[in-house]
C-alpha cells in the first residue's frame, strides 16, 4: 500500500494514478491536526489497516495530476542519517565505522517543493539521494534479527547539505539542519510490499542528467544493523524518520533553478527543485569526476555569484 498526504494535508491511498481521501475513515485516531494523524495511524496500523484497506477500495479516487502531494511525515519526531554508509563502489578499502547525525524535522518538504539554498558562505550546496525507513513501532536495543519488524514502510529522501561553513569542525548541525534541506515522498510504501529492500536501485538526476546511480546492496551497514545501532542510542519511535545513506561519488553541486529527480526502485520518484537567489554557480560535475581529473579537496570549487572566490 502507498500512503500519502495531499493537498491541505488529507490523507490518501494511492491506487494507480488516482489517489483515495481516507482521512474521515481514520478520523477517530487521537490528533491534534491532520498532519500528525499519520503517526497515530503508523502506531496502530495493525488494528486500522483492515478499515484503510476498505476505504480504499469503496472510495472514489482523483487524478494524482490534479493533487499537491505532501510530504508523507510532515513531522516527524526524529530524523537520524546514518552517515558515510556506503562502500563508494569497492572504492573504500576498509568499511567505514558507523556513525549517524540529526536533521531538523522543521527541514522536511514533500514533492513538488523547493530546496532554498541559505545566504552563508558554504562552499558548495548539495543534496544526497537515500532510502529512507519509516519506523513502524517503539524500537529501544533491537536486534539485528527482530529489526525488520520494526519498519513500517520506505520512501526517498535527500539529504541536503550546505558544505564547508566556518568554523571549521563545525559541521551536522548548521550543514544539515537547514530549512527545506530535508525533502522526503511522494509517499510512504508500506513495508510488505518491499521484499528485499537491501537490494534497491537508486537513481538521482540533476536537470535530467543521471549524477547518483547506486545499488541499496552497497551500504556497509545493513538495515538491520543500522537500525540496532540508532536504536541502542536512542529510543525510536513510530513514524520516526531512519535515512540510510549515500554513495557520495555523484554527489553534485545543486544550484538555482534545478529540477531534481530522486527514483528508488519499487518506491516512487521524488521531485524538488532548488532556489538561491544569489546566483552562486559551481561545474556541473560529480564528485568522482572533480576527483578524476584531479581536482583538490572533494568537489569542485564555486566559479560565481555570492561567496565566490575572487
Amino acid at each position: 500500500m502507498k500512503l500519502c498526504y495531499f493537498n491541505d494535508f488529507r490523507l490518501g491511498v494511492i491506487k494507480g494514478d488516482s489517489v483515495v481521501d481516507i482521512t474521515d475513515a481514520v478520523k477517530e485516531i487521537p490528533h491534534l491536526h491532520n498532519r500528525d494523524l499519520i503517526i497515530g495511524l503508523i502506531d496502530r496500523w495493525e488494528s486500522w489497516k483492515a478499515k484503510v484497506e476498505k476505504a480504499a477500495a469503496d472510495g472514489k479516487g482523483v487524478p494524482l495530476k490534479d493533487v499537491r502531494l505532501r510530504p508523507p511525515v510532515p513531522k516527524p519526531g526524529n530524523i537520524v542519517c546514518m552517515a558515510v554508509n556506503y562502500m563508494e563502489d569497492g572504492t573504500l578499502k576498509e568499511k567505514p565505522s558507523i556513525n549517524a547525525f540529526h536533521k531538523a524535522a522543521t527541514a522536511v518538504i514533500g514533492d513538488g517543493d523547493t530546496m532554498v539554498l541559505p545566504d552563508v558562505p558554504a562552499t558548495i550546496f548539495e543534496g544526497e539521494a537515500e532510502l529512507a525507513l519509516v519506523i513502524g513501532k517503539r524500537s529501544t536495543r533491537v536486534p539485528q534479527a527482530d529489526a525488520m519488524k520494526h519498519i513500517f514502510g520506505y520512501t526517498c529522501f535527500i539529504d541536503g547539505s550546505a558544505r564547508g561553513l566556518p568554523p571549521p569542525n563545525n559541521v551536522f548541525f548548521q550543514v544539515k539542519s537547514r530549512d527545506t534541506f530535508a525533502p522526503i515522498g511522494p509517499w510512504i510504501v508500506t513495508a510488505d510490499e518491499i521484499a528485499d529492500p537491501q537490494n534497491l536501485g537508486v537513481t538521482l538526476t540533476n536537470n535530467g542528467t543521471v549524477m547518483q546511480k547506486f545499488n541499496t546492496n552497497d551500504m556497509a551497514h545493513a538495515i538491520p544493523r543500522c537500525i540496532e545501532w540508532a536504536s541502542s542510542t536512542h529510543t525510536l519511535e513510530p513514524g520516526d524518520i531512519l535515512a540510510t545513506g549515500t554513495n557520495h561519488r555523484g554527489l553534485n553541486a545543486f544550484m538555482d533553478g534545478d529540477r531534481i529527480e530522486l527514483t528508488i526502485e519499487k518506491v516512487g520518484t521524488l521531485h524538488v527543485s532548488v532556489k538561491d537567489e544569489h546566483k552562486r554557480t559551481w561545474e556541473r560535475t560529480t564528485r568522482s569526476q572533480h576527483k578524476d581529473k584531479g581536482g583538490e579537496g572533494p568537489h569542485t570549487p564555486q566559479t560565481g555569484g555570492k561567496y565566490a572566490p575572487k
